[in-house]
């Protein structure tokens, strides 16, 4: 850790937070929210040589090649808390991860992949033993959404389905990285658990139409989700896990649903992927405007309540996705920082934070949740 001379003349520790990808949207809205919250000095690293955006107080900039392991070691030597924000991570391998551990660093990222996640797991114990805290999917979806899952299953006294949508306006205030990420994950079918047995499913499939907050009713499909690996992990005793995406306006879903359907390997050329990316993109500059970046979320969870059936129901909005995100890993970093936040391993958001500390950091942050109970 580093020293800096406060008013009195005396020397206070300042922390030191590294955002690897933190050129992008997402890594400049957890700096942001981690300068607003908390006295670091945070380091956002990118690939130009000097920033193309403005930096708060106590931030500063440094070129950095991910590539370079010798040189994201380095990085990671001379800072107290390392957040991961790079993606796409289904193209990226773990060794931020592994040093962070091998360096006993606090570790955070926004990995929005499952086969990402999956691997990443394998370290738990390698960062136990290190007495390593690294929390994995942290920001909106997913992180928030599985304290959402977590918080309204404390609630019931038996929890058997889970049923998570989320709607985000055109681009949700995200960059290229986000739409690679969409087109990345509808290569392949993926695993749910669907009453009690874990089934195959086919991308961007099963079409509904549910009611959101802010946008009223939209159209969600099935999406590959870091929450139906993690969910089912945190909470065995769920029988059905049902995670689904949609976007603002409908036609997007259309289109979405069209390329999921394009011939065997098309959406596995990187060449294709980054063009349709491309213009995806440019299509949300144009429509974003008129729809706005913002997001809603529905978590619906049936099972039992003093000996009744029940759901509980709970929605989050905003008029901002990437602030969202930006707000869910920030608020991690701000209770790890704290000390207030300390379990080694390497842990999904839902098995590392209380809910009594997500609903505290959220209501510092101006989000609410909005939760109901239907019996029948």
């Amino acid at each position: 850790m580093s020293k800096a001379d406060s008013d009195d003349g005396m020397n206070v520790t300042v922390q030191k937070v590294l955002i690897i990808g933190g050129s992008g949207r997402i890594g400049r809205s957890v700096a942001n929210d981690i300068s607003r919250y908390t006295d670091a000095q945070v380091t956002l690293t990118g690939r130009r040589i000097e920033p193309n955006f403005t930096l708060l107080d106590h931030q500063t900039y440094q070129p950095l090649t991910l590539a370079d392991e010798s040189m994201v070691a380095a990085a990671i030597a001379q800072h107290d808390l390392i957040v991961h924000c790079a993606g796409p991570f289904r193209s990226r391998n773990h060794h931020v991860l592994a040093s962070c551990i091998d360096q006993g660093k606090p570790y955070l990222d926004v990995a929005d992949s499952p086969d990402y996640v999956n691997q990443a797991l394998s370290y738990r114990e390698k960062a136990e033993a290190a007495g390593v805290t690294a929390i994995i999917s942290t920001g909106i979806f997913p992180g928030i959404s599985g304290s959402m899952v977590r918080q309204g299953i404390e609630q019931l006294d038996t929890a058997k389905t889970v049923h998570l949508s989320y709607l985000v306006a055109g681009s949700g205030g995200a960059g290229l990285t986000v739409m690679r990420t969409t087109f990345i994950e509808l290569q392949t079918p993926f695993m749910s658990k669907v009453n009690g047995r874990w089934q195959t499913i086919a991308p961007y499939s099963q079409r509904e139409v549910i009611d959101f907050p802010r946008y009223g009713k939209g159209g969600v499909y099935w999406f590959n989700t870091v929450e139906a690996l993690t969910v089912a992990d945190t909470f065995p005793a769920l029988k059905t896990i049902v995670t689904k995406f949609g976007s603002v306006p409908d036609y997007y879903n259309r289109l979405t649903w069209l390329m999921a359907r394009l011939p065997h390997g098309v959406l596995k050329n990187n060449l294709v992927v980054e063009a349709l990316s491309k213009i995806s993109y440019q299509m949300t500059q144009v429509t974003d405007s008129r729809t706005g970046v913002g997001i809603a979320m529905r978590v619906e969870i049936s099972g039992e309540k003093e000996g009744k059936s029940a759901t509980y129901l709970s929605t989050l909005e905003h008029e901002d996705t990437a602030y969202c995100a930006g707000c869910g890993t920030g608020a991690i970093a701000q209770l790890i920082l704290s000390n207030r936040l300390d379990k080694p391993g390497v842990w999904p958001v839902e098995q590392a934070l209380p809910t009594p500390l997500f609903e505290e950091t959220l209501s510092q942050r101006q989000l609410a949740v909005k939760r109901e109970y239907q019996e029948p």
